[in-house]
C-alpha cells in the first residue's frame, strides 16, 4: 500500500471521531502518512478538543499516523490525496435560523428541504468552489469526498461549475434504509442476502429490494413497515418525525420512499409537528446544538480514546464511515457497491445526462459507475423533475447572487408558499445570513435600506 495524505475540512466537527474510527477500522487497507484536520477561527476551540481525541484514538490503536490541526487550509491541502468536506458555514446558529425563520412564516423549516435547504446551499456552494480553486493549485490529483449538505447540490456545483470531476458526494440516509431492510427481514446485514437498489436525488430517493434468490420483496417490506396493520414500528431517521405515510399512496408508488418524503407526501402533518417543536424551542437544530455541547464535554475527557456511543444521537451517523469506505474503494479499486451522489450519465432516464443524482454505484479507482435505473412511473417522475429544476436554480443563484434566480428557486420549491409570502421569506433570510452571502451583498444592502 502506498502512503496517503488525507485532509478533512471542517475537522472540528462532532462527526470527526466517527471518521477517525472508520480509518482505524480500515488500517489494513489504508496506510495514512498524514491526516490534517482543518477548521476556521470560529471553530478553533472545537478543533483542538476533537483533534485531541483523534490523536488519542490513533495512539490507542497503535498507529503512527501524523495528525495535524490547523486553521491554514492552503497549507493543509499541499500534496493531499483525498480531501473530505464536512463543513457547516455559519455553524449551528445558521441552521437554527434556517429552521426557525420559515416556521415563523408558517412554512417548513428543515436543513436540506424547503427554504432552509436553499439557504444552506447559498452559504456552502461558494465555499466549496473556493476549496476547489485551492485544490487545482495545491493538490491537482486529489479526490474530493463531500458530505457537507445539501450534498447533491454541492456535488453538482463542484463538478459542473468548479470543473472538479474527481468528486463524490455522500449521504447517510441510504445506509440507514439498507439496514432497515435487513432488520425487517430479520437478517444479519453481514450476510449480504439482500440487494437494495436506490435512485433519485439527495434526500429525495426511492429504493427497491430483492432477496438472494432474485425475488423482488419491495412490496413485502413496504407492507411490514408502512401498513396500518403492521404490528411493529420501524424507526427511520433520528432527525425526521415518524408520522405515518398514507399507506394506499405509498403502495401505489411501487417503490420504497425515504423519510424525507414525508415533507412532500404528508406536508401538512409534518408542518404541524414542526410548528409544535418551534413553539417549544425544540426544532432539530436546537436539539442538535444541545447534543453537540454534551458531546464536546465528553470529548474533553483525557481518558476518552474511542468514539462515544452518544454520537449516534447527533444524527448523520454513518456519514463518516461511508467516506472512509469510498476512499478505500477508490484507493484499492474495490468496486464496492455504494449509494453516492455522482453524474447521471443516463442512469435515470427522466433526468439530464450531466446532472448529479443519488444512486447505487460501483466505486472504482476511476470513480463511481452508476447502475442503470431507467424511468420512474409518473407518480414520481414529475416530482423528481421539479426537484431537480429547483436544485439547478438554487445552484445558479448561489454562484451568481442573482436575486431573481433565487426567487425563482423559492417559487419552484413545493414546501414554500408562493407569491408575496415567498419573497418576504427570501428577503428576511437574506438579511439574516448577510455575513455569509457576499454574492448577494448589493441586494441585502438594498433590503436593509428599505427596512
Amino acid at each position: 500500500m502506498r502512503k496517503i495524505k488525507i485532509v478533512t475540512i471542517g475537522g472540528g466537527s462532532s462527526y470527526t471521531p466517527e471518521l477517525i474510527e472508520g480509518f482505524i477500522k480500515r488500517r489494513d487497507e489504508l496506510d495514512i502518512s498524514e491526516l490534517w484536520l482543518v477548521d476556521i477561527e470560529e471553530g478553533k476551540e472545537k478543533l483542538e478538543i476533537v483533534g485531541g481525541l483523534a490523536k488519542r484514538m490513533v495512539e490507542a490503536a497503535g498507529l503512527d499516523w501524523k495528525i495535524v490541526l490547523t486553521l491554514d487550509r492552503q497549507e493543509a491541502l499541499k500534496g493531499a490525496d483525498f480531501v473530505t468536506t464536512q463543513l457547516r458555514v455559519g455553524l449551528l446558529d445558521a441552521r437554527i435560523r434556517d429552521e426557525r425563520i420559515p416556521l415563523k412564516h408558517g412554512m417548513m423549516g428543515q436543513e436540506t428541504n424547503g427554504a432552509g435547504g436553499i439557504f444552506k446551499a447559498f452559504r456552502t456552494i461558494p465555499v466549496l468552489l473556493d476549496i476547489v480553486e485551492d485544490m487545482k493549485r495545491l493538490c491537482p490529483n486529489a479526490w474530493l469526498i463531500n458530505f457537507a449538505n445539501p450534498s447533491g447540490m454541492v456535488t453538482e456545483a463542484v463538478i459542473k461549475y468548479g470543473g472538479w470531476k474527481k468528486t463524490i458526494g455522500l449521504c447517510n440516509v441510504p445506509i440507514r434504509y439498507e439496514k432497515l431492510c435487513y432488520e425487517v427481514e430479520e437478517l444479519e446485514e453481514s450476510s449480504g442476502d439482500l440487494f437494495v437498489k436506490f435512485a433519485g436525488l439527495n434526500h429525495f430517493h426511492w429504493h427497491r429490494v430483492w432477496d438472494k434468490e432474485g425475488n423482488e420483496i419491495t412490496g413485502r417490506i413496504m407492507e411490514k413497515v408502512y401498513s396500518p396493520a403492521s404490528k411493529k414500528v420501524y424507526k427511520g431517521m433520528n432527525n425526521v418525525s415518524d408520522i405515518p405515510f398514507c399507506y394506499d399512496q405509498i403502495k401505489d408508488l411501487g417503490v420504497l420512499p425515504c423519510s424525507y418524503h414525508r415533507y412532500y407526501y404528508i406536508a401538512d402533518e409534518m408542518l404541524k409537528d414542526e410548528l409544535e417543536k418551534y413553539e417549544k424551542h425544540e426544532t432539530r437544530a436546537e436539539v442538535v446544538k444541545r447534543t453537540e455541547a454534551e458531546l464536546f464535554e465528553l470529548y474533553k475527557n483525557p481518558d476518552l480514546k474511542e468514539k462515544p456511543e452518544q454520537l449516534t444521537k447527533r444524527g448523520g451517523t454513518y456519514y463518516s464511515d461511508a467516506a472512509c469506505e469510498v476512499i478505500v474503494s477508490i484507493l484499492n479499486d474495490k468496486r464496492k457497491m455504494m449509494v453516492v451522489n455522482t453524474e447521471n450519465r443516463g442512469a435515470i432516464a427522466d433526468l439530464p445526462y450531466d446532472c448529479i443524482i443519488e444512486i447505487s454505484s460501483l466505486v472504482t479507482s476511476h470513480g463511481a459507475e452508476p447502475l442503470t435505473w431507467g424511468k420512474f412511473h409518473s407518480n414520481i417522475r414529475g416530482m423528481l423533475q421539479q426537484q431537480k429544476a429547483m436544485e439547478e436554480m438554487t445552484i445558479q443563484a448561489a454562484i451568481t447572487g442573482d436575486y431573481g434566480r433565487a426567487l425563482q428557486a423559492f417559487m419552484s420549491n413545493p414546501l414554500i408558499k408562493k407569491g408575496k409570502a415567498a419573497q418576504e421569506l427570501l428577503d428576511e433570510m437574506l438579511v439574516a445570513n448577510k455575513k455569509y452571502l457576499p454574492q448577494f451583498a448589493d441586494k441585502i444592502r438594498e433590503l436593509e435600506g428599505e427596512a
